[in-house]
């Protein structure tokens, strides 16, 4: 098949600056596919390639490669990717779509981007042109002109309703099978449990026979399910069966990372700071961290005061938890003590986008609202991991502030359905409201 054949057979894809900034690594990813970049990318490329968050850091990474690629000079035409990849184009704009002007009277950034794609559409007729956007509304004017449009879907998860959720219902357990989780030293071997398929390592099971029934975790190791009993930690008792299976996983040193999901008033933030704080003596410094502070495009520095001003407001999560701790229903002032940790360094609130660099050493380090991350963001902080560190990641799925993510691009799903069945890795997905009836009222209707 000749250079022109394949070239007719394969599909252009033209690139929207957001894609790049979410992943500088997506050229890899469109196969034996085209990529064109209109010069309007690189322009906004410009605008992010200084700073210390992760988009200027995927905006340098982007620009580098390119680069590399393209040499001294870059040819209309394009230059390879490599083998069995496409080429890359940079697309200067020639002229106005006249349909896209009488649409849309202002001239902005997204317009050009989208009259590039118009233009390579009738140029390239009849070989199919597509933008790749994570704009969704970019998306829909695309479509609106009769372009192809799509999500850079590389690093989706397949379904929500498929995502694990590190825990299974078994009914109709024997009772002689029952009683032996509280017979055998609370361990039993999974040749005696056959009616449990597949079981990943830390997976946790509900196992129940009429009126009984018991919790339990399968341990790969050993092949065997291991019975959980009751806990607690900082003052802090589950009150279900999933906030049980969380804070087993929370204390157990042998378990490296630990994801925790659940709608609003399910515990995951409560869960992971009682667990700090119940084996602080184990680790050298308890590290908390939220995206929300600087991994948006705002920044700390549009609030006054110096750095522990400018995070005071992010920590206010962490003064209500601890005064959780202390006394469910009184006595709600605990600021004296988590000052005392502060002052100590034994408790760090930091913000994420300084993370880059760093190695954690004996560190118990939660990440909170972390479905606000990027896949890529979320490799940067476990790879920040030293000896004897062990990371959190809380948040709700279901619950996206980032304008570029969903529930199914989202840093936390994506680490979750990459990590099942690793056995440093539980996961557990809290599924009842146990903040007060209001909040559980309000997260069901509204």
């Amino acid at each position: 098949m000749t250079d022109a054949m394949l070239r007719a057979s394969s599909k252009l894809f033209v690139l929207d600056t957001n894609v790049i900034l979410h992943d500088a690594g997506c050229l890899r990813n469109f196969e034996e596919n085209d990529v064109a970049v209109p010069i309007t990318v690189l322009e906004e490329l410009d605008r992010f390639k200084k700073g210390n968050e992760d988009i200027n850091f995927q905006a340098r990474a982007f620009l580098r490669r390119v680069d590399e690629l393209t040499g001294d000079v870059l040819s209309a035409e394009g230059t390879s990717l490599g083998d069995g990849l496409g080429s890359i184009r940079v697309v200067l704009e020639t002229g106005h779509n006249q349909r896209l002007k009488e649409a849309f009277l202002a001239d902005c950034p997204d317009h050009r981007i989208l009259n590039v794609a118009l233009t390579l559409q009738q140029q390239e007729t009849p070989r199919p042109v597509v933008l790749v956007t994570k704009d969704t509304n970019l998306r829909m004017k695309a479509k609106s002109f009769g372009l192809t449009a799509q999500d850079y879907s590389t690093d989706k998860v397949e379904s929500f309703d498929k995502l694990y959720t590190g825990k299974r219902l078994i009914e109709g357990l024997s009772a002689e099978t029952v009683s032996q989780f509280f017979t055998s030293n609370g361990q039993v071997p999974a040749q005696q449990l056959d009616c449990v398929t597949h079981p990943l390592a830390n997976e946790n099971f509900i196992l129940r026979n009429g009126s009984k029934s018991v919790l339990a975790t399968y341990k790969s190791a050993d092949n065997s399910f291991v019975r959980i009993d009751r806990l607690s930690a900082s003052g802090v008792s589950p009150r279900n069966a999933e906030q049980s299976f969380a804070l087993k996983a929370l204390l157990d040193d042998d378990l490296k990372l630990v994801t925790l999901t659940g709608k609003a008033g399910s515990g995951k933030t409560l869960l992971a700071l009682a667990a700090a704080m119940e084996c602080r003596s184990r680790y050298r410094q308890i590290l908390l961290a939220r995206p929300a502070v600087p991994l948006s495009n705002r920044d700390l520095g549009f609030l006054p005061g110096d750095i522990a001003a400018k995070l005071d407001p992010y920590m206010q999560p962490l003064y209500d938890n601890m005064a959780v701790m202390r006394h469910p229903l009184a006595d709600l002032e605990r600021l004296p003590k988590v000052q005392d940790l502060l002052a100590e360094n034994h408790l760090e609130v930091t913000p994420l986008a300084y993370i880059r660099g760093r190695s954690l050493q004996r560190v118990f380090f939660i990440v909170d609202e972390a479905q606000n991350l990027t896949p890529h963001e979320i490799k940067t902080i476990i790879t920040r991991a030293g000896e004897g560190t062990k990371i959190i990641f809380t948040g709700d799925i279901q619950q996206i502030d980032h304008p570029y993510l969903d529930s199914l691009s989202n840093g936390l799903s994506y680490l979750i359905d990459r990590m099942v069945g690793q056995p440093l890795f539980a996961h557990v997905t809290l599924e009842k409201g146990e903040r007060s009836e209001l909040a559980e009222l309000a997260s069901n209707l509204l």
